[in-house]
């Protein structure tokens, strides 16, 4: 949001323009988390055979037919003091039949979301705090966070000021319970 020609631009407001107007090198991604720009490498193999793995097993098994956007662009509720977070989830998934994907800008409200999937990697402690903290505050129902330094696969759900109030944790090998929705059981013994 830019400041009215009478007023002076806060650092919030340059903040914010200047990581929209940020180019990043072929493959990576900036996200603005919390008042702090991230630029983050592309993923190794790894990273993305998880994704893929939890990605085909959602669409395919899941009660109500799910749509997947990788590497989609979300805008999340603002922290006091800072600009509004612009995060970029390994995995969005949403309602087949809402289409919300379609005509979206890059940047769009979580507004209608279901889950986000984050794998971690370079900076495992984003994933399991910080990238938290903004899906709950964007009440983005489930956050399913494959933890591959734990070993483990959470799902946080209950969003509620500015934090998931509950979690399901299991490691990788134990299927972990996915409620409606999806309603069924992910497999996880393919992370091992």
């Amino acid at each position: 949001m830019t400041a009215m020609p009478h007023e002076p631009l806060t650092q919030e407001d340059i903040l914010l323009e200047g990581f929209l107007a940020l180019g990043t090198p072929e493959g990576f991604r900036a996200e603005l988390i919390e008042g702090e720009i991230v630029v983050t490498p592309p993923p190794d193999g790894d990273h993305e055979d998880h994704i893929g793995l939890i990605v085909d097993e959602i669409l395919r098994r899941s009660q109500t037919r799910m749509q997947f956007a990788g590497n989609k662009g979300l805008t999340l509720k603002e922290v006091p003091d800072t600009p509004r977070d612009h995060v970029i989830p390994d995995g969005t998934f949403a309602p087949r039949a809402r289409r919300l994907f379609r005509g979206a800008e890059p940047w769009m409200p979580c507004d209608g979301v279901t889950m986000v999937l984050e794998v971690t990697s370079t900076r495992p402690n984003r994933d399991r705090d910080v990238k938290r903290r903004c899906y709950a505050r964007g009440a983005v129902p489930f956050y399913l966070l494959v933890d591959r330094d734990d070993s483990t696969v959470t799902l946080f759900t209950d969003p509620e000021d500015g934090d998931y109030r509950e979690q399901h944790r299991v490691p990788f090998g134990k299927p972990l319970p996915l409620p409606d929705p999806f309603g069924f059981d992910l497999e996880t013994a393919d992370f091992l």
